[in-house]
């Protein structure tokens, strides 16, 4: 089963990188870097929910590697590839020391830690005139070589991205992280090291988050400590919400539902914080599980349907 989903997941994969082949680098293909981009920040934040916990430092760590890159880069003129290495070792580094000491509590605790830390991170940035303080950095850019075709590079690199989150999902790593959300104690009885298990799980998560944060930079070629506030991990929230949490497939559908929205927003003046609040709310009230769970649904409707027919007909 598992080689299966490896053979669909690499077939679709080299699907849409070859069909964003097609898209050029305008207005078009940033809208297709900023929806990849939103899905694999979606599924790292889905891949910690795994073992029970809301990461609300998503923010903190897409701003490390955004920075990360954007120090290599204008500062040391280090090349594109080794500076995006780098952002994804640089948020595992520190997400390591981060996790270590933050996930021995739980729940909303950790949720708050999260929150202040990327706080902090945020307004240490803008103490820092090396890194351009408030006005942030300007002039990360890809190389020439990829410059035609760097929507392609970010579909292809994001996705395989998240095929690694759905690869250990499904391996028996990921079936431990599963049961420490069920029950961490039964875990704990068979010996294995809770702590560290979750700290792995959110290392990965965090370093994936990096990379993403550094394909962002070179992307928008600019970056200021206001891209990386706790609004950037409620919008998040809302790609794994709204597409649904119960499947891997369910961030990646929000993500896409939700960009394409707010792109639309803009042209009412910048009001999309209302269209993901909208959304959230009718999500949480009428799809608990998410887009996702819409053919499931459909399914089990047309069976009751199907299943009531021959009694109406007696």
């Amino acid at each position: 089963m598992t080689n299966r989903f490896l053979y669909q997941g690499l077939a679709t994969l080299a699907v849409v990188s070859l069909a964003s082949l097609l898209v050029p680098s305008t207005y078009a293909g940033n809208l297709l870097i900023w929806i990849a981009i939103a899905a694999v920040l979606a599924s790292s934040l889905r891949f910690v929910l795994l073992i029970g916990e809301l990461n609300f430092a998503i923010a903190a760590f897409v701003g490390l590697g955004a920075y990360t890159s954007g120090v290599m880069t204008n500062h040391w003129d280090l090349p594109f590839w080794l500076s995006l290495i780098c952002s994804g070792l640089v948020a595992l580094v520190v997400s390591a020391v981060f996790g270590f000491i933050t996930l021995r509590i739980k729940g909303p605790y950790f949720l708050l830690i999260g929150f202040a830390f990327a706080e902090a991170l945020r307004i240490l940035y803008t103490r820092i005139e090396w890194v351009g303080g408030n006005s942030g950095m300007v002039g990360m850019f890809p190389p020439d070589a990829l410059t035609d075709h760097f929507p392609a590079f970010v579909v292809l690199l994001t996705g395989a991205m998240i095929l690694v989150m759905i690869l250990i999902e499904r391996s028996d790593l990921g079936r431990i992280f599963i049961a420490i959300r069920d029950n961490e104690d039964v875990v704990r009885s068979v010996g294995i090291r809770v702590h560290w298990v979750k700290v792995l799980c959110f290392c990965i998560a965090s370093a994936i988050a990096g990379v993403a944060g550094s394909l962002q930079a070179f992307t928008n070629n600019v970056i200021s400590p206001l891209d990386f506030t706790f609004l950037l991990s409620t919008f998040v929230l809302a790609y794994v919400k709204v597409g649904g949490e119960h499947h891997p497939a369910g961030p990646v559908l929000g993500a896409v539902i939700m960009v394409l929205l707010a792109s639309f927003a803009q042209g009412f003046g910048g009001i999309e914080q209302v269209f993901y609040g909208a959304a959230l709310v009718l999500c949480i009230l009428f799809l608990p599980s998410g887009l996702i769970s819409l053919p499931g649904l459909w399914k089990a409707r047309r069976a009751r349907a199907l299943a009531t027919s021959p009694r109406e007909a007696r």
